[in-house]
């Protein structure tokens, strides 16, 4: 009886969760312009059309160019700053730890005022760059996660050995520490983009005038002819920012039954 109602509960919550993307899903498919339910006929033209779409494949471009820099800079900082808090012990670690972390428990609203204030303040234009980095400013959160947890499930023993052994701190990093690393660096890069390519709110107060994916889909949202082409795009959100995660599951799953054995 508990196993059933474990399985009950367990389905409830992925129908929850999954079956409002299943009917945008079924509405990219859907032949007339308006949502109404049920579906009467199906057609792939919307298809068609997103691709034949300018800003749509605007929007696209911009979307990927800002979640590679995004990843970019959060592997480089996340990276750095995950070795430093694990490595060395000083004054304020705890608290330099809090505060990389914080940045992803806060609203969204309230990091793109602030990064909008920032940005009038310096005077510099709204564009690309301050996409990046306003995505940067969480991203680098899940990549410091992700290797910090690494980093505290592997024996310090191993690069001891290498040392002693007459390899330099390069070669111990290069052959020793980054391998070790290498996945969960991946899957940290894997859900940075994910994170970074479907973001809307902190893009809205970055972004000035320019367009990625999800603000296309915000700002076409209330047009009933647009509506059509808007779920094709939806869905394509939801299918790119879906592989990158699976990918990153699939990789801190396989390493830990690794390490675990």
């Amino acid at each position: 009886m508990g196993r059933l109602g474990l399985r009950l509960a367990t389905g409830s919550v992925l129908a929850f969760l999954y079956i409002p993307l299943v009917i945008i899903f079924l509405f990219a498919f859907n032949a007339d312009r308006g949502q109404s339910w049920p579906i009467r006929s199906y057609t792939v033209r919307w298809f068609g059309d997103a691709l034949a779409n300018g800003d749509v494949r605007d929007a696209l471009l911009l979307s990927v160019e800002a979640a590679l820099g995004a990843t970019a800079i959060s592997l480089l900082l996340g990276s750095l700053a995950a070795l430093a808090v694990h490595r060395f012990r000083f004054f304020g670690r705890e608290t330099i730890s809090f505060a990389l972390v914080l940045p992803l428990a806060l609203p969204g609203i309230v990091t793109g005022m602030a990064l909008n204030a920032t940005i009038n303040t310096a005077g510099i234009g709204f564009g690309l760059v301050t996409i990046i980095v306003g995505h940067a400013t969480f991203c680098i959160v899940v990549v410091y996660n992700n290797i910090l947890a690494r980093l505290r499930r592997t024996s310090s023993s191993i690069e001891e050995a290498s040392l002693d052994l007459g390899a330099t701190t390069w070669q111990t990093f290069r052959y020793v520490t980054l391998p070790v690393l290498r996945t969960a660096i991946l899957a940290g890069a894997l859900l940075a983009f994910a994170l970074s390519f479907d973001e809307v709110i902190v893009t809205t107060f970055t972004a000035g005038t320019d367009e990625t994916l999800p603000i296309w889909i915000l700002n076409h949202l209330r047009q009933p002819n647009q509506r059509p082409i808007v779920n094709v795009v939806a869905v394509a959100v939801i299918v790119l920012s879906a592989v990158p995660v699976y990918l990153s599951q699939r990789l801190s799953a396989s390493d830990a039954g690794g390490l675990s054995g």
